[in-house]
């Protein structure tokens, strides 16, 4: 048995961050091998409200990503490279000396209400769709740098460089400027049939496109520590590598699956539903339904869809805590399970649960609206949300389903959404198929298995899945209460001039 020296994977989410050590074990050099992961640190990823605006504490996450780098090789272990994912569409703009101009903002800040109508009548659905692939949310680059220019920040007339948020921390890192193809793809500004950025799209929102740097595909090496970062941290350099560095994408390359066509649910703050293509589809249907299509590991393109996620559990788990009522989220899932099913539902994806001042209060706006009873306890709303969740997972699998011809007997749900397991089984119940839960922790090991391929360790996507398959526990969930489930369904799909696929 040989050892296969380790990478390091940092996995920044968007209420904390990972750092993990992952070691490679093959017996006689032999394929697939068995991926050993340990948790070396973990941090808070707390979001600053500077006057009028959120921002992302990027100087702290550096921070952070330093003093894993540190503890890794304090615990003595001698990694070949690390990779950083995060989440997708934000960024931090450098001056013409590489300083940063401020702190990045937040995909939560309010800037961008009402820009996604502005530019798309100006510019026509079809076209902003046609050119990006990419689903029209708020939050996209597009809008965010849009904002900026009608606010007339002057950030934006000072910058050079554009960096997303991994390529950003990468640079701080190693000192050299890149732009990770999977990221790109999240702007709604990066063209996926001409494979560059939309520069007449720029300039006629009169962004400034000499700021994007071309994308470099995942599993590219960026460069070393730089010698004041080792020198300060006291390490040997250290090769850093551009994985698929969307956290979506990472989680996507851990999948498990049996086969290159699968149905994957990656499930945490926001739960991405989606399939894996060799090419982008930009069918007027796809624009309809207001699915993505996003750039992947080894050569891929993933045909997803954002849905809001446990962001809204989260939400209110805050506020009642506010209020002095401190659960776990066990505690909530057994308040939950003991709660009546189907009494109220909501569209997990209205704007109005984006970033609310108090999501309780509008989960029993939205009941009062569409004339449904309103959650009488805290285990009422869990159990509202949990089930309006696993519906919609439903609808946007049978969306995909029409989009792509392909009919998948189950989905694999990966990340830290699946220690919910309430959730995994109402989603199984609400899909009428099998749901495969694992690994937990995604798109660490994703990241992990792109490194490894950069070093030539593995040797494509299939055998990452076989390392997976053979590295970690999954469950399988199946389908209870059918036609409880089915009624539930058609009830949902009727809220809100929701229809059936």
């Amino acid at each position: 048995m040989s050892l296969i020296p380790c990478v390091l994977a940092f996995d920044l989410g968007a209420s904390s961050g990972r750092a993990f050590i992952g070691e490679l074990v093959k017996e006689d050099g032999g394929h697939p091998g068995k991926l050993n992961i340990t948790e070396v640190h973990r941090f808070p990823n707390v979001p600053v409200q500077v006057g009028n605006h959120l921002h992302w504490n990027i100087a702290m996450l550096l921070q952070e990503i330093k003093l894993g780098i540190r503890k890794a090789f304090q615990a003595g272990y001698k990694p070949l490279s690390c990779g950083i994912d995060t989440w997708g569409v934000d960024f931090g703009l450098l001056d013409r000396n590489g300083e940063l101009l401020g702190l990045p903002y937040h995909y939560r800040d309010r800037q961008t209400e009402g820009l996604v109508e502005e530019i798309t009548e100006w510019i026509g659905s079809e076209q902003l769709f046609r050119e990006s692939g990419l689903q029209f949310m708020p939050f996209n680059t597009l809008y965010q740098l849009y904002a900026m220019k009608k606010a007339g920040s002057p950030k934006l007339e000072m910058a050079q460089t554009l960096l997303l948020t991994p390529d950003l921390l990468n640079y701080f890192l190693t000192g050299h400027k890149a732009c990770e193809f999977s990221m790109a793809t999240t702007t709604q500004l990066y063209d996926p049939v001409k494979g560059a950025w939309n520069l007449p799209l720029m300039e006629r929102l009169g962004l400034p496109g000499a700021i994007f740097l071309d994308p470099v595909e995942p599993g590219t090496v960026i460069g070393e520590l730089s010698e004041a970062v080792c020198a300060e941290l006291e390490v040997p350099p250290l090769q850093v590598v551009a994985v698929a560095s969307h956290d979506t994408e990472s989680a996507a390359a851990a999948v498990p699956a049996s086969s290159p066509r699968f149905a994957y649910l990656v499930s945490g703050t926001w739960s991405l539903l989606g399939t894996p293509l060799e090419k982008p589809l930009l069918d007027p249907a796809v624009l309809d339904l207001q699915f993505s299509n996003e750039g992947g590991a080894y050569g891929t393109y993933h045909l997803l869809k954002n849905i809001m996620g446990l962001w809204i559990l989260q939400e209110c788990k805050r506020k009642w805590e506010q209020s002095g009522r401190s659960l776990s989220f066990s505690s909530l899932a057994q308040l939950a399970e003991t709660a009546p099913p189907f009494r109220c539902f909501i569209d997990p994806d209205d704007l109005r649960f984006m970033n609310p001042a108090d999501m309780p209060g509008e989960i029993l706006d939205y009941c009062r609206e569409t004339a449904q009873p309103e959650p009488r306890n805290i285990g009422e709303t869990v159990r509202c949300i949990l089930e309006s969740l696993a519906l919609r997972y439903r609808q946007v699998l049978e969306q995909g389903e029409q989009l792509t011809g392909a009919r998948f007997n189950g989905l694999h749900m990966v990340g830290g959404g699946i220690q919910n397991e309430l959730l995994c089984q109402f989603t199984a119940n609400a899909i009428g198929r099998s749901v495969w839960t694992g690994p937990v922790e995604a798109s660490a090991i994703g990241n992990m298995l792109v490194q490894l391929n950069a070093g030539g360790w593995i040797r494509d996507m299939e055998e990452g899945m076989e390392t997976v398959k053979a590295s970690f526990p999954l469950r399988a969930y199946e389908p209870e209460s059918r036609e409880d489930w089915a009624a539930a369904y058609a009830k949902y799909c009727s809220l809100n001039a929701l229809t059936l696929p």
